[in-house]
Parts: structure tokens; sequence; C-alpha cells
């Protein structure tokens, strides 16, 4: 099993996915796109597909010339059907690369609240507790692929996943983080830490490590349903 990694800050990793990769003895690799010589995919080399967070918008283009390259590459793994997760930031990614418009949300979220899955969710989801208390740092939403079934929302935001097909996933929300990924994203965000409805402060996003490692297992559950789901297909 070979996974890759699109990166777009150093300061939002894969995280608990790359211990995933380890304890499954997966190889992992990446392409980093804050870095000046950052690697091209090779797709033939490529069974499941990562795209990350980050702090840059879908259309944030002049400013980051890389996002032109990097939506084209995730066309490209769609259409080649390799499996694709979107996390955050990629998720948004994913949304405007199946048509749909990202754009700036009603309320920031930026802490741990809770999401619920729709009433009738679909496999990978099927496997998931109904309420999650999850991590969230995002301002813009996006609205459902043409196609794609809503999986989860919270009050806050009403598109917090999606399954197109059954190949690409888009997770609004953060299940990969650990305390130090989410110390390093407050050392380089904390000035969106303002006032708002969904908006916690440093004490309430630091030391959750009850709700880390939950997370940690829902997500090594999520991804292993996910990868023996697409196994057992191919194979029938």
């Amino acid at each position: 099993m070979r996974v890759h990694f699109f990166q777009h800050v150093s300061f939002e990793k894969p995280g608990f996915i790359s211990e995933w990769c380890r304890q499954r003895h997966y190889e992992l690799t990446g392409t980093c796109f804050y870095e000046n010589n950052f690697v091209e995919p090779d797709f033939e080399k490529i069974d499941l597909l990562i795209v990350m967070g980050g702090p840059m918008n879908c259309d944030d283009e002049q400013v980051y010339p890389w996002l032109k390259r990097e939506k084209e590459w995730t066309k490209t793994a769609i259409q080649k059907n390799i499996p694709v997760l979107g996390i955050c930031l990629g998720a948004q990614l994913l949304a405007e690369c199946l048509g749909a418009n990202v754009y700036p949300g009603k309320e920031k979220e930026i802490g741990w609240f809770p999401i619920s899955l729709v009433n009738k969710p679909e496999l990978p989801f099927l496997g998931m507790p109904k309420q999650i208390i999850v991590f969230h740092w995002h301002g813009d939403t996006f609205d459902l692929p043409q196609g794609a079934s809503h999986a989860a929302f919270s009050k806050g935001c009403r598109n917090q996943a999606f399954l197109y097909g059954k190949r690409v996933v888009g997770l609004q929300f953060h299940l990969e983080v650990g305390e130090e990924n989410i110390r390093e994203i407050i050392e380089h965000s904390r000035n969106e830490l303002v006032a708002g409805k969904y908006i916690q402060g440093i004490p309430d996003l630091c030391g959750r490590f009850g709700l880390i490692q939950q997370n940690k297992s829902i997500l090594f559950d999520f991804l292993d349903r996910w990868m023996n789901q697409l196994a057992n297909e191919s194979i029938q």
C-alpha cells in the first residue's frame, strides 16, 4: 500500500496518518508545496492520496501559484480512480475540483466542537459514532459537489463531510492532529483567535488528550474500514 500526501504548510502535517501508515507497514511519501523544489507525484505509484489542510483559500492562486497545479493533480488522481481523502482545506479543494463552490462560512469554527453523522450514513462513515467532538480550524465552507453524499454536519457548518462515489472523501474537520500539531497551528495562526460563537481560546484548544486519543482511534478505524471496503470491491 502506497500513500501519498499533499502538504501546504510546514505546520499542518499528516499527524496520526503517519503513525497509521507505520503500523500497517504502508509506504508514505509526500509533496510539500511550501518547499522550493516540491516532489511531483507519480500516480502509477499511489494507492491513496491525502490532501492536507492549510491557512490559504482555494482561490489564492496569485499568492500560491502551485495551487493551480495541485488542483490539476488532484483531478488526475480522481480521474485515475485513486482514492482521495481531503482534510479541511483539502476537502474544500476536492469540492472545487468536483465542480462545487467554496466560499466563506457564516461562522468560523476553531476549537473542539461536535459533528453529527447524517441519519443514514454510508460506508466508510457507517462505523463511526453518530456524534463526535472533533478539532476544527476553518473559516471557509463549500457546497456539496453534484452527485456527492452528505455525510456529516455541525451547528456552525452544514457540510462537514461528504462522499463522492466510493473513492473520494472530504472531511472539513481534523481527526489527525495531536497536541504538538495543535500547538504548531496556534503558533502560526493565533491571529485568528478572536471573539466568535465557535472560536475557543488557547486553554480550551490545548491539553485535550482524551479527545485526541479518541479521534485517533476513530481515524484509524475509518481508514481501515475504507481501505478494506475498496479492497473487497476490487476482488469481487
